[in-house]
């Protein structure tokens, strides 16, 4: 993607997504602005111009996928980078169905029954088919560029629009009498409809997202900026301005609000030059609906990607593809969720719950940046939001609270937004609490997995995610301590937050003659709390590696680990073998010329036989070479299991480099 996607496509990307939005808000905007529509539009282009300044700084200071959740997540902490991402996750599904169902208004120009009745469901709801497909295969670089000729083509056809219009239909009293066109507009209905002018500017999140992965320039970066606002006020002054001329008359805009550039031809006298400008409106205005349909799914899939891999959702939801490595079941419920959003067939009503999500995160995104000028002062910025007063960027301060006024305008004017938008962040908030807490992390504190915990199969390196090492107090607990760190250790020598995350259990084995839940020695208790802490500091003392101790109760200590693995969904099972024995019933753990076989107890077998991720043993040492492995019926590696997996591994990244295979270490 570095070496064919640069500034211009991504120019493609956002004008898409901003064109596709300008032709889903006319009509809506209209009707409640009338001839004010100009001047709403135009204080949404400046909006855009604030917030796509904080959106590029933020982006550029810390380069990953994600978008508004990386920015908020370095300045705040995970739950309101959560907050952020849930709140952008909604308004990517209400783009989905918006999208998906302009579409067919626009199509209906070619044959008029697409946009009424039980054929534009079907149609609607065969887009957004489409397009989860698409993105389930993946959207490679050639789609991006199709991304920017649909765009620059569209953006031809809004030029020779604004042309035509100042010929034949703008008309100056607009400005100066705006009353006249369409009657008056009090303040609470220019107010009620500046939010609804924003829909799609969460380009500005789809288009970050994609930070250090686009050769862009720091230079490229502002001749991106500049072009962006550019083709922004063809349409959001120049067609807005020329619209408004057209309200209150027997065509316009609000009069075909699911359509309302069809309106604006429609307004023009000359009926042969009607009749051609229509179908190529129809034309230019669904694809670039269509390539805005395809980039919010897309943008929908690497923000459930950036959740996932950060713990803030649970790792079977972002699960990756095994073969296209797309996240299947975000996309699969995204295009769900579109298609019961499209079924009411309301564009205000998804219009103002966009509004909702959207004020939210282009809040968050304005403070993340005032924050992070304070807390990171002297990190490299590629781009600096400019008119800087004493180290704080005022127009972050003004686009904080403008989408703070918006939001409260939102909450007070919008009843289904002030209904179904907060419903949607406390459901989301809950399973994020319930998430971390039920797997015993900090709700604040950073989170990372390496990509390869989200596929079916983990990776045959020793990827891991999250590792279980059971703690029996005994003298093999550092060692499997030390085993585990070092395999933690090596998920990411080179990020900034922890590898993977290793869990230290302890289990109180009780007899069925005493209750579960029945009060237990003293004794017992403090055995358990130090041997955790020993644990606990053993394995910290690996970079990267957090440990997490915890105890359970169970009749059988095989039964609780295999439960625990399950319930925690981790990666791995790191666990000591029992001492080795002669005594027939275990599992032979050896069977390799010139090595002793090995016999494990019960607990050991169990757990093998059962566990739903891999097992790693480490023997007790003794005079004889150290052997292990991590499935039955596997032949053991040679020497040290953890040197040949961590070898193995090394060799890997070193290939991926172009360096010779020699180059790993042990």
């Amino acid at each position: 993607m570095k070496k064919r996607l640069g500034s211009p496509i991504l120019w493609g990307l956002v004008q898409a997504f901003v064109a596709a939005g300008f032709y889903l808000s006319l009509g809506l905007v209209a009707e409640r602005a009338h001839g004010w529509t100009w001047l709403v539009f135009g204080l949404a282009g400046i909006f855009f111009v604030l917030t796509a300044w904080s959106y590029v700084e933020g982006a550029s200071l810390h380069q990953e996928r994600g978008g508004v959740t990386i920015i908020a997540r370095y300045a705040f902490n995970e739950l309101v980078s959560f907050i952020a991402g849930w709140a952008i996750l909604l308004d990517y599904v209400i783009l989905i169905a918006l999208t998906a169902f302009t579409i067919t208004h626009y199509l209906a120009v070619f044959w008029a029954p697409i946009g009424r009745g039980g054929v534009e469901l079907v149609v609607a709801a065969g887009v957004i088919v489409i397009v989860a497909a698409i993105n389930i295969r993946g959207v490679d670089p050639r789609r991006f560029e199709r991304f920017f000729i649909f765009a620059l083509f569209d953006l031809g056809v809004q030029i020779f629009l604004l042309l035509l219009g100042l010929i034949v239909l703008f008309d100056p009293a607009v400005i100066t009498h705006p009353v006249r066109f369409g009657g008056p507009a009090s303040l609470r209905d220019v107010i009620f409809a500046f939010p609804l002018a924003v829909v799609a500017f969460t380009a500005l999140d789809a288009s970050s997202g994609f930070a250090g992965q686009v050769a862009v320039s720091r230079r490229g970066l502002r001749k991106l900026l500049s072009a962006r606002f550019a083709s922004l006020a063809v349409a959001y002054v120049g067609l807005a301005l020329v619209a408004s001329s057209t309200i209150g008359g027997r065509h316009g805009p609000e009069q075909r609000p699911d359509a309302p550039l069809i309106g604006f031809v429609d307004a023009i006298d000359q009926d042969s030059v009607r009749a051609i400008v229509r179908l190529v409106v129809g034309l230019s205005a669904s694809l670039v609906l269509f390539s805005a349909c395809i980039a919010a799914m897309l943008g929908l899939s690497r923000l459930g990607y950036a959740l996932a891999v950060n713990r803030q959702i649970p790792s079977s939801i972002g699960r990756l593809h095994p073969r296209f490595r797309t996240p299947t079941v975000v996309i699969v419920a995204g295009a769900l969720l579109a298609l019961a959003l499209v079924i009411p067939e309301d564009t205000e009503f998804l219009g103002a719950i966009y509004a909702f999500g959207a004020t939210v995160a282009f809040a968050i995104v304005h403070l993340s940046v005032i924050v992070l000028r304070r807390s990171e002062p002297d990190r490299d910025r590629p781009f600096r939001v400019p008119f800087t007063v004493r180290g704080i960027p005022v127009p972050a301060v003004l686009g904080a609270l403008i989408s703070t006024l918006a939001f409260a305008s939102v909450m007070v004017l919008h009843d289904s937004a002030r209904i179904l938008g907060p419903t949607w962040m406390l459901v989301g908030v809950v399973l994020y609490v319930v998430y971390r807490r039920g797997s015993e992390k900090s709700l604040t504190r950073r989170l990372t997995v390496p990509e390869g915990t989200l596929t079916r199969v983990a990776a045959p390196s020793g990827e891991y995610g999250s590792i279980l090492v059971p703690i029996f107090g005994n003298a093999l607990d550092d060692d499997i301590m030390q085993t585990a760190g070092r395999l933690a250790a090596e998920e990411g020598p080179d990020e900034e937050e922890q590898g993977a995350q290793i869990e230290a259990m302890w289990v109180f084995v009780l007899p069925m003659s005493l209750p579960i839940d029945g009060r237990l020695p003293e004794g017992e208790l403090k055995r358990a709390r130090s041997a955790l802490a020993r644990a606990k500091a053993v394995g910290e003392e690996y970079e990267g590696a957090e440990v997490s101790p915890f105890t359970v109760r169970a009749r059988s200590a095989g039964q609780a680990i295999v439960r625990e693995a399950r319930r925690r969904g981790v990666e791995a099972i790191v666990m000591p073998a029992e001492e080795p024995s002669q005594v027939r019933g275990g599992v032979l753990m050896g069977g390799k010329e010139g090595l002793r076989s090995t016999y494990v107890g019960d607990t050991t077998r169990y757990v093998i036989n059962k566990a739903p991720c891999r097992v790693i043993l480490t023997a007790p040492p003794d005079s004889a070479p150290r052997v292990g492995r991590e499935r039955p019926g596997e032949p053991p590696p040679s020497g040290d299991p953890v040197r040949s997996l961590l070898r193995r591994r090394a060799e890997a990244r070193a290939h991926a480099r172009g360096a010779p295979r020699s180059a790993g270490r042990g």
